[in-house]
């Protein structure tokens, strides 16, 4: 009778020391996730050509480009600036060619031209040029509406698409990306605020030009604000969706639904 008592708790013994080498040789944390039985594919010569081609064209594509639009504008620059520069300051009458002298002529010419009206005679000539240009019917609309567009644009005290949102358009249950301009004031306000906590003018975009759209003037509780940045909803905008940033609060997820190791932490001797 003895003998098969101790028999079955070898057993037990062993069926639970193999239960624990089991669970020790288990994956831990996050790498529960990662399926370890998947059958493994093989990859043919002409699928690791095709990878390596996609992969070169993604590393190359927005450097070649991004290349391309600075010099075509560096370009531009020179071919308007450098005609109105005297032949002895073109880098030609030498027989040297510098590209970008025009753009760097601009940028001295329009610090010489900030530093003239920032005092107050160039203030004063300023404004009475600014009169002249208002009696003229069709140049004072162009000029107001450039020098609106780039004091908004290039103001330092006021920064543009600060936040990114998500309004119910063109229906209810469909949603769109949208850019928070500002708190909509003024008369736009005054006859149309019938919410309790004020208004929002907001900035549609259009795929994949975001630079063209639509300004709506929405109460603040249509619209859900997103974490996400200016930048990256661009991107998403410009891509039609195919560029996703990643949202921090799905790797929180995962790393909650992981859950914590079951593996005790070894403790590290004391030292003497």
């Amino acid at each position: 009778m003895n003998d098969k008592n101790s028999t079955s708790k070898k057993s037990v013994q062993k069926g639970s020391a193999r239960k624990d080498t089991a669970r020790k040789n288990e994956p831990q944390g996050l790498h529960k996730l990662a399926p370890t039985d998947l059958p493994v594919k093989k990859v043919g010569i002409i699928a690791k050509l095709r990878n390596y081609f996609f992969t070169g064209l993604i590393v190359v594509g927005p450097v070649s480009i991004t290349v391309y639009i600075i010099w075509t504008l560096i370009s531009f620059v020179d071919g308007w600036v450098k005609p109105l520069l005297p032949k002895i300051w073109q880098p030609e009458t030498y027989n040297v060619t510098v590209p970008g002298i025009g753009v760097a002529f601009s940028i001295i010419i329009l610090i010489i031209v900030g530093a003239f009206v920032a005092n107050l005679f160039g203030r004063t000539i300023i404004s009475f040029g600014e009169q002249v240009v208002g009696r003229m019917p069709v140049v004072r609309g162009v000029y107001g509406a450039l020098k609106q567009i780039f004091e908004t644009v290039l103001s330092q005290s006021q920064t543009s698409f600060q936040k990114v949102g998500i309004i119910e358009y063109p229906r209810r249950g469909l949603y769109s990306i949208v850019f928070v301009s500002t708190d909509t004031t003024g008369e736009i306000h005054h006859k149309c605020n019938k919410s309790e906590n004020g208004m929002l003018s907001i900035f549609l975009p259009t795929t994949p030009n975001p630079t063209s759209g639509y300004l709506l003037f929405v109460p603040r509780e249509d619209v859900t604000i997103l974490d996400m940045k200016v930048e990256d909803a661009a991107k998403m905008v410009i891509s039609a969706g195919l560029v996703v940033p990643e949202y921090q609060a799905d790797l929180k997820e995962l790393a909650t639904s992981a859950g914590p190791s079951d593996k005790p932490v070894p403790e590290s001797p004391a030292k003497t």
